[in-house]
């Protein structure tokens, strides 16, 4: 007899992923579950100014024009859709759906999950007035949904892998107490939740893989303990090997410990197995009682940002930059709440094109005030045009300035939440949080572990020669997980890259709070920086807002590797 396993797709890893991957994954081969994620942090700020101006919107309309060709082919295929597209209005999004059925001729059921929106609540539960207030639920109110029958579901605020989880729940009828199988289905599902990021996208190591040029999207196969296997459909794009799977498990995560509403997920459990052609099985995943807290992502108005970049051509580039500072300073009729100036030096001595003898000077305002960093700022700029340095001009005409707001994540009792599953029958079914909650400890931060230091005669050369990196955003934290594709490679990795030498590579985050984590399972180390995002990635403070680059920035600073690690077709080899 064959285990039953269930294959589960994803099609969207953000809010303006490819649109035809709903149609390539539902025409490409089997599955048994397709899903979506369209939320991010920055998505909850957008939706919750769209729903400012309009109450009956604050979903992602994508999904509904998506549904209007592929609902009744899925209906077809018996692929059940889960998609977490309701954001902050996913019973509007249910209704929607309801009306797009009947309008095609397509029997499909539609459930939805809410009770995530807490912003009604937001001040009794201590988390002051903010725009957008949403608890992060877990997997059980889709298994509600799906075990009544739905064909659809669709949700407001879950964590990211509950998109996996609750299809595989429903399947395998776990429980709260099945932890090892759910902690397995979320690390699945984290796998599979950013798209073709598992698939190749967004590798360090790309020019290794063969055909890159339109990814296929992944699937996790799925058993009843928990482990799986993550391919994707033949014939299309991109690979799975355990590279990129490596390099999406580090994806925006923290220490060993993975916390979740159903399960706190140990990550220095993961084992990775190459076992054919794009597929990679994910085994051994040990899951734990998760916290008594329940996180919430909040999203406040701040007020209005606008930016200037001047351009800064050919000789006393330092000297120009001062010149202009001093001059717009003394011209601004009133002087911003936040001014921030950034000289990106990325002239070169006697360039051959003009472009490549010009820096970049940025200027970023924020105020809550509309009126101090609108025209006001934009004139004080265009003023100077004729009254500055040699061969003033700008990358684009200033602007008015956009509204912008900041992210800071809140915690509530995880029994506050009233998490509802809204069956297609009509019938609302509240949805208990795990009876197994409990305070979890924090993961100790980690040393490099002592062992040998003779690692032989030693070059400098990129990190990236050796090592693989995928960096990103966690509210005002960034995380750089750095991994080494040669398990023997490991120990000279954990012995070198310790956060001292972080902060010598990486001197924008010198002063900034930094973690290191160990995860020798996967032969990485995860670092967590602090505060480099500011409040978050709308709050865009930096030249990378969501620091997705600095993982490769990382790569291309040079560090003392053994000579024998780089293979014969170094030139340090064949001295």
């Amino acid at each position: 007899m064959v285990d039953k396993v269930i294959r589960i797709g994803n099609a969207s890893g953000f809010y303006g992923d490819r649109f035809s991957a709903v149609r390539e994954m539902l025409e490409g081969g089997d599955l048994d579950y397709l899903t979506g994620d369209y939320l991010a942090e920055l998505t909850m700020l957008i939706l919750g100014r769209d729903r400012i101006k309009d109450p009956k919107t604050g979903y992602a309309k994508t999904f509904l024009r998506q549904m209007e060709t592929c609902l009744g082919l899925a209906v077809d295929k018996g692929v059940r859709v889960v998609t977490n597209a309701g954001g902050l209005n996913p019973h509007g999004l249910a209704v929607a759906l309801r009306e797009l059925a009947d309008h095609l001729g397509v029997d499909a059921e539609v459930a939805f999950v809410d009770g995530d929106d807490l912003v009604g609540r937001a001040a009794e539960l201590g988390l002051g007035e903010p725009l957008t207030a949403n608890a992060y639920l877990g997997a059980f109110g889709i298994k509600t949904a799906l075990d009544a029958g739905a064909d659809i579901v669709v949700t407001g605020r879950v964590t990211d892998a509950s998109l996996t989880v609750g299809p595989a729940a429903s399947e395998f009828d776990w429980s709260h107490d099945d932890l090892d199988q759910l902690a397995g289905a979320v690390v699945a599902g984290h796998i599979i939740e950013c798209g073709a990021q598992a698939t190749g996208g967004n590798y360090s190591f790309f020019t290794d893989l063969g055909n890159m040029g339109h990814l296929g999207f992944p699937i996790a196969e799925l058993a009843a303990d928990g482990s799986s296997v993550i391919t994707k459909h033949p014939g299309t794009g991109g690979a799975v090997t355990v590279g990129t799977v490596t390099a999406q498990l580090l994806y925006e995560v923290g220490g060993p410990r993975y916390l979740g509403p159903d399960v706190t997920t140990r990550l220095d459990t993961v084992e990775l197995a190459q076992v054919g052609d794009d597929r990679v099985a994910v085994h051994g995943v040990r899951g734990e009682a998760p916290p008594s807290t329940m996180k919430v992502s909040l999203n406040h108005l701040a007020g209005v940002r606008n930016e200037i970049t001047v351009i800064l051509t050919g000789l006393d580039i330092e000297a120009k930059a001062d010149l202009f500072r001093e001059q717009f300073l003394a011209a601004l009729p009133t002087a911003p709440a936040e001014i921030d100036w950034e000289l990106s030096r990325l002239d070169r001595p006697d360039a051959q094109t003009e472009e490549q003898a010009s820096a970049l000077l940025r200027c970023v305002v924020r105020d809550p005030d509309a009126k101090k960093v609108g025209r006001v700022f934009s004139a004080t700029a265009v003023e100077l045009a004729l009254a500055s340095f040699p061969g003033f001009t700008m990358t684009a005409p200033p602007g008015n300035g956009t509204p912008y707001g900041v992210f800071e994540p809140g915690y509530v009792d995880a029994a506050a939440v009233d998490h509802r599953a809204a069956l297609h029958t009509g019938v609302v079914e509240r949805v208990a949080p795990s009876p197994l909650r409990t305070d979890v400890p924090d993961d100790p931060v980690d040393e490099p572990a002592a062992g040998s230091t003779d690692w032989g005669p030693t070059t400098s050369v990129p990190l990236g020669l050796i090592a693989g990196a995928r960096s990103g955003d966690k509210g005002g934290s960034a995380n750089i997980g750095v991994w080494v594709p040669d398990p023997d490679h490991f120990a000279w990795l954990d012995a070198t890259l310790d956060v001292d030498l972080l902060r010598l590579l990486l001197p924008e985050v010198a002063e900034l709070p930094i973690r290191r984590y160990r995860l020798p399972n996967l032969n990485a180390i995860n670092f967590v920086i602090e505060e480099v995002l500011g409040r978050g990635v709308a709050e865009n403070v930096r030249f990378d807002p969501q620091a997705k680059g600095m993982g490769e920035w990382l790569r291309s600073r040079p560090v003392p590797v053994p000579v024998a690690y780089l293979g014969d077709a170094h030139p340090s080899r064949q001295e």
